[in-house]
């Protein structure tokens, strides 16, 4: 980057990127050029004739420009692209802050990791996304997980419960080796891509090697592998005759902002829709509007063999040999002009509409949405939350969170172990209920409230995670603590539609819409809560305990006890001849936890 410059001419006639600062020396606006001389000589006529409103603001705040020389107009635009997002100075078109939607990211360690992250880094890994519904990305990164049996854990210290429970390959004590560990990552990033058939395919080629060398369980593995990705991940044909790679691009936009849809179409079917935001096109023509969304997005998101819009675009040539470079592939930007994709553009600039106007909306009071739309007695000022979490019934908790006016009352958070055997969520789902709400229950017997104050409250809305189901389950507890004023409603996570008491029919709210957004929030606290409070008391039972005193017993062997027996407890009450069914535990040590077990517990009683 060079000295600071005031003066065009002393710029030189060859490609780059200039960067304009104001006199605070912020960085105000990124522009590239085949010869930067010529291009920025256009800011500097006099103010009347310069070619837009939004060029005149920006030269009244303009104080200097810096230079990066580059070797071509195509390294000229990468680079901008590059610093656009980088920046998002305020008289450039920008692409709404990546970082508020999420990506699905693979780590670049020896045996990677799935991860969700909203902020993308220079750091070798694998991004994919960006994501416009961040639970559609979760559910897409658990599918991946439990299909190819990738690990979750942050340190590879020994087998956790999900290689226990067959949900992951345990590369942490060499189940599995690195190259077929990796061959499953190169599988879910296909499937990412949205690959499908291509992922497929290679499964069967390595079924079939399996199979012919008498590994049936392998084999038997991947044949279930691929009918979950059959059933879970293949969408309806959009477009039966191509089996091609397509994004079908569809924009509407207003004076102030552009919104932009995106229908992925990979190997013939319908893969995602995403719906994005474009900020500051105020003076911008449309061509220029498509051009900088079809330069940022694809700076990061994954890039297809056919890009499908509605008109040209500015350098054409210069972005498809880009993109091309970029991916690997020949990548064309095709103007939609037979009937087939003229609809789909169609169908995609409609979508943009409904997004821009749901976006554009003077912003609603999601707590007054949420009275009117669930006809509630009153204003929701005090919500409150529940989820439980346990692996296979062990160590199973429920958290209640509390939300006053839309906002996280964390100290009115409540933790609960469970007493229902497991697993079982719906019977563990009634015990929270009925042991939070039994305190506000016209039945309540006892002379003395509780003396936490925060249990005595009476919620004017309680959220319940799930459809008609657990909604039912909860207005029967409800029913027999004689409660009838306070207000149930149930969240599906599938279609996030609200069930309300009564009402056959669920009710849809806007996905834009802040009060949906709310309950969204409650729920995912409460999940986010439990989760926590859950790793916590698993931990604790994997920390100290009288089986560490044991000689013999290991970290392994103590992981094993209690996975087997479920809790500490269970192994005190074990008789000798259980001890020994566990695997690792031979007759002898056996016999040494059991006597060991029995003193302790009779030392308990003398005490």
């Amino acid at each position: 980057m060079s000295m600071k410059i005031t003066d065009p001419n002393e710029l030189p006639k060859k490609p780059g990127v200039y960067i304009m600062h104001n006199s605070d020396d912020e960085i105000i606006y990124v522009g590239k050029a085949k010869k930067l001389r010529n291009r920025v000589k256009s800011y500097f006529r006099d103010e009347d004739k310069l070619d837009r409103p939004k060029t005149q603001v920006l030269m009244r705040h303009f104080a200097y420009l810096e230079y990066i020389l580059t070797d071509t107009e195509k390294e000229a635009l990468i680079l901008e692209a590059n610093l656009i997002k980088r920046y998002m100075p305020h008289y450039n078109i920008s692409l709404k802050d990546g970082k508020q939607y999420p990506y699905i990211k693979i780590t670049k360690d020896e045996f990677p990791r799935i991860l969700i992250t909203r902020s993308l880094k220079n750091d070798k890994a694998s991004y994919y996304g960006p994501y416009t519904d961040s639970t559609n990305a979760r559910q897409f990164i658990d599918f991946l997980n439990k299909n190819f049996k990738i690990r979750t854990c942050k340190n590879m210290d020994g087998p956790c419960l999900n290689y226990q429970i067959k949900q992951c390959s345990a590369p942490c004590i060499n189940k599995i080796s690195q190259k077929e560990y990796n061959r499953n990552i190169r599988r879910a990033k296909l499937l990412l891509q949205g690959r499908y058939k291509k992922t497929i395919k290679k499964l069967e080629k390595d079924m079939k090697h399996y199979s012919k060398n008498l590994e049936f369980e392998k084999a038997a593995m991947i044949r279930d592998q691929i009918e979950t990705i059959k059933i879970t991940l293949e969408k309806q044909n959009i477009q039966p005759t191509k089996d091609v790679d397509q994004d079908i691009i569809g924009i509407d936009h207003n004076d102030q902002e552009a919104a932009v849809v995106i229908i992925s179409v990979r190997n013939g079917k319908t893969n995602k829709k995403d719906d994005l935001i474009l900020k500051g096109i105020n003076g911008f023509s449309d061509k220029e509007i498509l051009t900088e969304f079809i330069k940022q997005y694809y700076s990061t998101a994954p890039i297809p063999e056919q890009i499908i819009i509605e008109d040209d675009i500015e350098d054409a040539d210069i972005i498809k040999e880009w993109l091309s470079d970029k991916e690997g592939h020949n990548v064309k930007i095709k103007v939609a002009e037979d009937g087939h994709y003229l609809t789909l553009i169609k169908i995609a600039k409609k979508n943009a509409h409904i997004s821009l106007t749901e976006n554009t909306k003077e912003e609603e009071n999601p707590l007054l949405t949420l009275e009117q739309y669930l006809n509630l007695p009153r204003l929701p000022y005090h919500i409150e939350g529940f989820d439980i979490s346990n692996i296979s019934g062990i160590y199973a908790v429920a958290s209640m969170v509390v939300f006053e006016n839309g906002k996280p009352a964390k100290n009115m958070y409540r933790k609960f172990k469970m007493n229902t055997p497991g697993p079982n969520d719906f019977a563990m789902m009634k015990e929270v209920l009925t042991r939070r709400y039994s305190h506000i229950s016209p039945d309540y017997q006892d002379d003395v409230k509780n003396p936490d104050d925060s249990i005595n409250i009476r919620p004017d809305l309680v959220l319940i995670d799930g459809g008609k189901g657990q909604l039912g389950m909860a207005v029967e507890v409800f029913k027999e603590l004689n409660i009838t004023d306070v207000p149930l409603v149930g969240l599906a996570k599938k279609f996030e539609e609200l069930y309300v008491p009564g009402r056959s029919e669920p009710i849809v709210l806007p996905r834009r819409s802040t009060a949906l957004q709310l309950l969204q929030y409650v729920r995912d606290e409460s999940h986010r809560f439990a989760i926590t409070f859950h790793r916590t008391i698993r931990g604790k039972a994997f920390t100290k305990s009288v089986l560490d005193d044991i000689p013999g017993v290991g970290k392994k062997r103590k992981q094993a006890l209690l996975t087997h027996f479920k809790s500490l407890d269970a192994i005190y009450d074990a008789s000798l001849e259980e001890i020994e069914e566990v695997n690792g535990i031979h007759k002898k040590l056996a016999k040494t936890i059991y006597d060991t077990l029995q003193n302790d517990r009779k030392k308990d009683k003398n005490n």
